[in-house]
Protein backbone atom coordinates (compact mmCIF):
# COMPACT_ATOMS: atom_id res chain seq x y z
CA UNK A 1 0.00 0.00 0.00
CA UNK A 2 1.35 3.37 -1.10
CA UNK A 3 1.19 5.66 2.02
CA UNK A 4 2.93 9.58 2.75
CA UNK A 5 3.12 10.88 5.89
CA UNK A 6 3.79 14.14 6.79
CA UNK A 7 5.80 15.42 10.20
CA UNK A 8 7.70 18.51 11.71
CA UNK A 9 4.43 20.48 12.17
CA UNK A 10 3.91 22.47 15.34
CA UNK A 11 3.83 25.80 17.06
CA UNK A 12 6.06 28.78 15.94
CA UNK A 13 6.17 32.67 16.51
CA UNK A 14 5.41 34.80 13.23
CA UNK A 15 8.85 35.50 11.61
CA UNK A 16 10.06 32.06 12.62
CA UNK A 17 10.82 28.82 10.39
CA UNK A 18 9.86 25.32 10.66
CA UNK A 19 10.71 22.41 7.89
CA UNK A 20 8.37 19.86 7.06
CA UNK A 21 8.70 16.51 5.94
CA UNK A 22 6.99 13.75 3.51
CA UNK A 23 8.08 10.03 3.84
CA UNK A 24 6.72 7.88 1.09
CA UNK A 25 6.20 3.98 1.24
CA UNK A 26 5.56 1.37 -0.20
CA UNK A 27 6.38 2.34 -3.74
CA UNK A 28 8.86 4.37 -5.16
CA UNK A 29 7.49 8.24 -6.05
CA UNK A 30 10.33 9.60 -7.67
CA UNK A 31 8.92 9.53 -11.59
CA UNK A 32 5.70 11.66 -9.39
CA UNK A 33 4.94 14.96 -8.98
CA UNK A 34 4.96 16.10 -5.33
CA UNK A 35 3.28 18.61 -3.78
CA UNK A 36 2.33 20.43 -0.62
CA UNK A 37 -1.34 21.88 0.13
CA UNK A 38 -2.71 23.26 3.57
CA UNK A 39 -6.10 23.61 4.77
CA UNK A 40 -7.29 26.26 7.52
CA UNK A 41 -10.43 25.38 9.49
CA UNK A 42 -13.45 26.58 7.64
CA UNK A 43 -11.74 27.04 4.09
CA UNK A 44 -11.15 24.81 1.13
CA UNK A 45 -7.19 22.91 0.99
CA UNK A 46 -5.65 24.98 -1.07
CA UNK A 47 -2.25 24.50 -3.43
CA UNK A 48 1.15 25.75 -1.66
CA UNK A 49 3.83 23.91 -3.96
CA UNK A 50 4.79 21.30 -6.23
CA UNK A 51 8.28 19.86 -7.56
CA UNK A 52 8.12 17.67 -10.35
CA UNK A 53 10.04 14.31 -10.81
CA UNK A 54 13.47 14.70 -11.75
CA UNK A 55 15.43 13.65 -14.78
CA UNK A 56 18.43 14.30 -16.71
CA UNK A 57 16.58 17.48 -17.26
CA UNK A 58 15.94 18.54 -14.12
CA UNK A 59 12.71 19.27 -12.32
CA UNK A 60 10.19 22.18 -11.85
CA UNK A 61 8.94 24.05 -8.77
CA UNK A 62 5.69 26.05 -8.62
CA UNK A 63 4.42 27.75 -5.75
CA UNK A 64 1.40 29.80 -4.53
CA UNK A 65 1.68 33.79 -4.56
CA UNK A 66 1.00 33.97 -1.14
CA UNK A 67 4.07 31.62 -0.30
CA UNK A 68 6.61 32.17 -2.86
CA UNK A 69 9.79 33.70 -1.97
CA UNK A 70 9.26 32.51 1.90
CA UNK A 71 8.50 28.59 0.91
CA UNK A 72 11.03 26.37 -0.37
CA UNK A 73 9.98 22.87 -1.74
CA UNK A 74 12.28 19.63 -2.59
CA UNK A 75 12.93 16.53 -2.76
CA UNK A 76 15.21 13.16 -2.14
CA UNK A 77 14.59 10.43 -4.40
CA UNK A 78 17.34 8.38 -2.28
CA UNK A 79 15.12 8.93 0.45
CA UNK A 80 11.97 8.55 -0.90
CA UNK A 81 10.68 12.08 0.84
CA UNK A 82 9.77 15.99 0.15
CA UNK A 83 10.43 18.61 1.82
CA UNK A 84 8.84 21.92 2.48
CA UNK A 85 10.63 24.72 4.40
CA UNK A 86 8.49 27.53 5.66
CA UNK A 87 10.52 31.05 6.16
CA UNK A 88 9.04 33.98 7.80
CA UNK A 89 5.92 32.54 8.57
CA UNK A 90 2.94 34.66 9.24
CA UNK A 91 -0.65 33.79 11.35
CA UNK A 92 -2.32 33.31 8.04
CA UNK A 93 -0.23 30.43 7.33
CA UNK A 94 -1.90 28.23 10.00
CA UNK A 95 -3.21 25.17 8.58
CA UNK A 96 -3.32 21.86 8.50
CA UNK A 97 -0.28 20.82 5.55
CA UNK A 98 -0.78 17.84 3.93
CA UNK A 99 1.89 16.44 1.20
CA UNK A 100 0.16 15.00 -2.32
CA UNK A 101 1.44 12.75 -5.06
CA UNK A 102 0.37 13.01 -8.58
CA UNK A 103 1.06 10.25 -10.98
CA UNK A 104 1.32 13.49 -13.63
CA UNK A 105 3.25 16.66 -14.82
CA UNK A 106 3.72 19.21 -12.00
CA UNK A 107 1.58 22.48 -12.61
CA UNK A 108 1.08 26.01 -11.05
CA UNK A 109 -2.06 26.50 -8.56
CA UNK A 110 -2.70 22.64 -8.77
CA UNK A 111 -6.01 21.30 -7.73
CA UNK A 112 -6.58 18.99 -5.04
CA UNK A 113 -8.73 16.96 -7.70
CA UNK A 114 -5.54 16.32 -9.20
CA UNK A 115 -3.56 14.03 -6.92
CA UNK A 116 -3.65 10.46 -6.71
CA UNK A 117 -1.81 9.82 -2.93
CA UNK A 118 -2.44 11.89 0.16
CA UNK A 119 -0.88 11.90 3.76
CA UNK A 120 -2.90 12.49 6.66
CA UNK A 121 -1.56 16.33 7.40
CA UNK A 122 0.38 17.93 9.85
CA UNK A 123 -0.51 21.29 12.06
CA UNK A 124 0.86 24.03 11.65
CA UNK A 125 0.23 27.17 14.11
CA UNK A 126 2.11 30.20 13.88
CA UNK A 127 1.15 32.64 16.69
CA UNK A 128 2.09 36.28 16.82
Amino acid sequence: QAQLVESGGGLVQAGGSLRLSCAASGRSFSRCSMGWFRQAPGKEREFVAVVSWSSWSGSSTYYADSVKGRFTISRDNAKNTVYLQMNSLKPEDTAVYYCAARNGPAQPMGAPNDYDYWGQGTQVTVSS
